[in-house]
């Protein structure tokens, strides 16, 4: 399922849980009448596939079945999750067209003109917002050769660390698929996200990791998470083929990714982003019960 057309338009478990100082205080004050079970990791979804719903139904929506966010938002629709005691886990930058936001990233030097000031504004403003991620893309290759586009992105990216170190917000370059849904699409491997968080080797540049489109491009997702979860800041999930429900009807075993994402240690969001074909919030309820360890 193509992103692109939605913009445009249990002892040891218990443990780890105990670690977390915010447990109590999320149970004292539970933002439901029925308080749900604490993940060891904090859930989102994603807005773009629930388009059917306006933003302040989706907040609601998501509020009353336990999650923590709504992402993939616009600065100016930040404030709306936190109507509902939610945040925004994933902003957007905003760009002067978000139609071509996937396919004209930081790969070329001529994109950076538009791009470097529009991440310079969106910093702060996440930062104020409580907004703890910015969404980021390498865009397409265009013949560019992966060596050269790893290079280009990060002199893009070097004059923003500083300032998403200085505001404690993480930029996140998304992994996609280039093999289905975003064709030529450059950040389309692991190993090439990888390589250019360790060349920018900053804590305030990670990637986000989709478990949908990394299950098309090259598969081995567990041993993959485990090997590479220090580079990773946020996750995506969709069920493979199709990027709908994450439950029998796919290929991946969920239930077993967020356990071995559980057993990294991980603290931060896990976000929906599965395009349902039933009920959309008896979908995203199974989801959140399934990704609840």
């Amino acid at each position: 399922m193509n992103r692109r057309k939605f913009i445009a338009a249990g002892a040891g478990a218990a443990g780890l849980l105990t670690t977390r100082p915010a447990v109590a205080e999320a149970l004292r004050n539970a933002r439901t009448e029925r308080v749900h079970p604490v993940s060891a990791f904090k859930l989102s979804v994603s807005r773009w596939p629930y388009n059917q719903f306006t933003l302040d139904q989706l907040s609601q929506m998501a509020r009353e079945l336990g999650l923590d966010s709504v992402e993939l938002l616009e600065p100016d629709e930040w404030a709306v999750p936190k109507r509902y005691g939610l945040t925004c886990a994933m902003g957007y930058a905003t760009v002067p067209d978000p139609g071509t936001r996937l396919t004209q990233g930081f790969n070329r030097v001529s994109n950076h003109a538009w791009l470097i000031p529009a991440y310079t504004r969106a910093i702060p403003l996440a930062a104020a917002a409580g907004v703890p991620n910015l969404i980021c893309f390498s865009g397409n290759r265009d013949g560019i050769n992966d060596v050269e586009g790893r290079e280009t992105c990060a002199r893009g990216l070097a004059p923003l660390i500083p300032l998403a170190e200085k505001h404690g917000v993480t930029l996140c370059m998304e992994l996609l698929n280039s093999r289905q849904d975003h064709p030529d699409y450059q950040c389309d491997h692991t190993v090439w996200g990888v390589a250019l968080a360790k060349q920018i080797n900053s804590a305030r540049f990670k990637l986000l990791y989709d478990i949908y489109h990394m299950q098309i491009m090259e598969g081995d997702v567990i041993r993959t998470i485990r090997d590479n979860h220090q580079y990773i800041a946020h996750f995506h999930t969709g069920g493979v083929p199709g990027r709908h429900e994450i439950d029998g009807t796919q290929e991946l075993n969920y239930r077993a990714i967020m356990l071995a994402i559980m057993e990294t240690g991980f603290e931060g969001y896990v976000a929906q982003e599965f395009v349902p074909t039933r009920d959309p919030r008896t979908s995203l309820a199974e989801a959140v019960r399934l990704c609840r360890v």
